[in-house]
């Protein structure tokens, strides 16, 4: 975000930098006796400056979002003809242009010979054959009596109206940029508002899987406990310590995207213990997880839907079965494996149900193109493969 900001404000000083080197090129290359000191001095090059920075940001951040964008056209159209009119009225580029700070008669107003000196510096004549008729002088002038001003003409010292093609030339370009650059950052907050719209519906469907995994295993678990109590059992208080300390990961710590893969494991540890209070001795247990280090990270819950779909449907009280659970930590990703016999066949709701697709999306978001699932099931057995790349 502050990355993002910086380089805005870098680019939009740059463009401004640009345009007000453009009139200190265009007049110094006019007038030879003219520094750019002097340019920077005068009233007129910031009038010019101000004039567009405030009208491309007056569009830019309050008429185009707040009167375009809510469909109010016939008001939008209305200022931006004020706008039209009033730099036609301003004329901000004639007026530099017509301003000369050195302090010579301005450069729209010289003769043409003195136009080409200025541009040349020397004084050069054009030939005979392009040269004007001479004037007339009538017989008064030759008198010593000025002659009348001729007809049509305007009077001494009076500039005729000038059209500042220029000035509405750059209003046009300004209100271009002005638009285009509105209309990247509407583009940019709708991004932005999907993203967040993601991430609060992935927030969702976690807690939604909170409160699906807590039920599912808490009244078997709880019984469990129960009845180890009744019997003294030893066991008893560290059951209800690992109860305790699943129940304090899911509802407490897991709170972010990504959680050290040791308190995953330590819950998944937990769970694995609490199962074994009702599974019979024909039930072998294969786990095994190797390389785990302490910078490592996961998706909260990500390994939880297929540990308990393995303990789901995965356990006979009469026949005897192995359920295989393997997790290998590497130095670029994570590798998880189970495999379990199939006891009790789900039916198709819960074989594509809530959990799985639920798990599907969630590694779609905090994985994207970095995860790889892969699930068989057959009449026997289900298998679980998952690859996390980092």
């Amino acid at each position: 975000m502050i990355h993002s900001k910086a380089t805005n404000v870098i680019i939009h000083l740059a463009g401004w930098l640009l345009f007000m080197v453009f009139p200190l090129l265009f007049m110094n290359g006019l007038r030879d006796n003219t520094s750019i000191a002097s340019i920077l001095a005068s009233g007129y090059y910031w009038q010019f400056i101000l004039c567009y920075v405030c009208i491309f940001y007056l569009h830019t951040y309050y008429v185009f979002p707040q009167i375009f964008l809510k469909k109010k056209y016939l008001l939008y159209g209305l200022i931006v003809a004020i706008g039209f009119v009033a730099v036609y009225l301003l004329q901000p580029f004639d007026g530099l242009l017509s301003h000369n700070p050195a302090g010579n008669p301005p450069f729209r107003n010289k003769p043409p010979q003195e136009r080409i000196e200025s541009n040349t510096g020397r004084n050069t004549f054009p030939p005979p054959e392009f040269r004007p008729p001479p004037r007339y002088e009538s017989p008064d002038s030759l008198n010593g009596r000025p002659n009348p001003p001729p007809q049509g003409r305007d009077k001494p010292g009076r500039r005729p109206p000038l059209v500042d093609i220029t000035s509405q030339f750059i209003f046009i370009m300004i209100m271009a940029m002005s638009i285009a650059t509105g209309t990247l950052q509407q583009w940019r907050l709708i991004q932005k508002r999907m993203v967040q719209a993601e991430a609060d519906k992935a927030n969702a469907e976690l807690s939604f899987l909170k409160a699906q995994i807590n039920p599912h295993f808490l009244f078997n678990t709880l019984n469990n406990i129960y009845a180890l109590a009744l019997t003294n059992n030893q066991n008893t208080a560290t059951a209800i310590m690992k109860l305790s300390n699943i129940m304090r990961y899911v509802t407490e710590e897991v709170t972010e995207d990504f959680v050290p893969l040791q308190s995953e494991i330590a819950c998944i540890l937990d769970y694995i213990d609490l199962q074994k209070l009702r599974l019979s001795k024909n039930i072998q247990l294969d786990i095994q997880i190797e390389g785990v280090r302490e910078n490592m990270h996961i998706g909260p819950l990500i390994l939880m839907t297929f540990v308990e779909n393995v303990f789901k449907y995965g356990v006979s009280k009469k026949e005897p079965a192995t359920i295989t659970i393997k997790l290998l930590a590497e130095e670029n990703q994570i590798r998880f494996f189970a495999r379990n016999h199939i006891f009790t066949l789900p039916d198709k709701a819960e074989r594509t149900g809530i959990g799985l697709s639920n798990t599907r999306k969630r590694l779609a978001h905090l994985y994207p193109n970095t995860h790889e699932l892969t699930i068989t099931a057959d009449e026997k057995t289900f298998t679980v493969e998952l690859v996390l790349k980092s």
